[in-house]
């Protein structure tokens, strides 16, 4: 299931993808799979926020996914290259 916040300027869906009621967003967060978009997170309520972001810095502390690339290139930067 989807709980969509809105529609992007693109308009592509924004939401959390739940399944079995676990945030799958947070998880690939926290698994270093996907990035916490910061230029958003005004949008989410403070407690996910706050679960949003200690789980990058737990992905990134530990180098998982894409924090074990010395470099990581955030999506923004490389769809504007």
């Amino acid at each position: 299931m989807i709980d969509r916040y809105k529609y992007d300027r693109r308009k592509q869906q924004v939401g959390v993808v739940r399944l079995a009621g676990e945030d799958m967003n947070l998880r690939m967060v926290d698994h270093g799979l996907a990035w916490h978009y910061k230029q958003y997170a005004d949008e989410q309520e403070p407690s996910e926020r706050d679960a949003y972001s200690a789980a990058e810095n737990a992905a990134r502390d530990a180098r998982r996914g894409l924090w074990s690339d010395p470099a990581p290139v955030p999506p923004w930067e490389w769809r504007r290259r």
